[in-house]
């Protein structure tokens, strides 16, 4: 009963940004949860093959790489089209493509604010939208399909890090999740997200340049460490598969606590 909540069996997901970081993580957990295919997405079509050429071997079902770059709208609809092409159905979504800009209030220039809001905003809604159809084909009352949002724990809480464009994206991609949770309720859709804390990604290493800095941010933190890769893993899984059945237009903080003293 239990490893039928979590199993993957037989389903198709799209994961952008999942050549390596959290994407890459999920991407794993899916498959070695029976997923049959899982398409990866990124910028670099070297590394991103890399990661399904290694993910495949390691598992029994299939990970596929497509290149392209979400920050565009282009992109987002030739990434739309290629899955319809490919897939008659998909069955989960992950929006995980993201980017951070950091600069002082004062020095935020337009064009970095717009870079991120275009790929950790627009992209999500407009990939969504455009795959609707394929994710309402085989959703049913009793097995819906599911869209999960990446967010962030800076899109909760005041971050004082300065990273103003991604703060706002995360806080608004965390109601955007609400809000396409109810109306996609009524089409067998489930829609969450998950707002990480800390995390070892590209985005993060700025975090440990400074050694006191990072030994005191793990001590502010309550579990007093980073989150890491079965971490990650769970919560994902968790919310594509039947064991998150009930749960829609829920963000859920996975920080250690790190929101309850912040």
């Amino acid at each position: 009963m239990i490893p039928d909540l979590f199993s993957m069996a037989d389903q198709t997901c799209l994961i952008t940004g999942g050549s390596k970081g959290l994407g890459r993580h999920m991407a794993d957990a899916f498959l070695e949860a029976g997923a049959s295919r899982v398409y990866i997405t990124a910028r670099n079509a070297e590394a991103v093959e890399a990661t399904a050429g290694e993910l495949t071997q390691a598992c029994d079902g299939d990970c596929i790489a497509l290149t392209g770059d979400l920050s565009t709208m282009d992109d987002v609809a030739k990434l739309a089209a290629e899955i319809s092409e490919r897939e008659d159905h998909l069955d989960v979504l992950v929006n995980n493509a993201g980017r951070g800009w950091l600069a002082p209030l004062g020095d935020v220039p337009e064009h970095g604010w717009d870079k991120v809001m275009d790929l950790n905003l627009k992209s999500p809604f407009f990939l969504t939208q455009e795959l609707i159809p394929l994710l309402t084909k085989r959703a049913s009352a009793d097995r819906n399909s599911v869209v999960i949002n990446i967010g962030s724990i800076a899109g909760i809480t005041a971050n004082p890090v300065d990273t103003y464009s991604y703060n706002v994206s995360k806080a608004g991609l965390h109601h955007m999740t609400r809000n396409l949770a109810f109306t996609l309720s009524q089409r067998h859709v489930r829609v969450n997200a998950i707002a990480p804390g800390r995390f070892d990604t590209d985005m993060t290493e700025f975090a440990k340049v400074d050694p006191a800095g990072y030994e005191a941010e793990l001590a502010m933190i309550p579990m007093h460490r980073w989150g890491d890769a079965d971490d990650i893993k769970g919560v994902a899984l968790m919310l594509a598969s039947q064991a998150g059945a009930f749960m829609t237009g829920q963000i859920l903080a996975l920080d250690g606590g790190t929101t309850l003293v912040t």
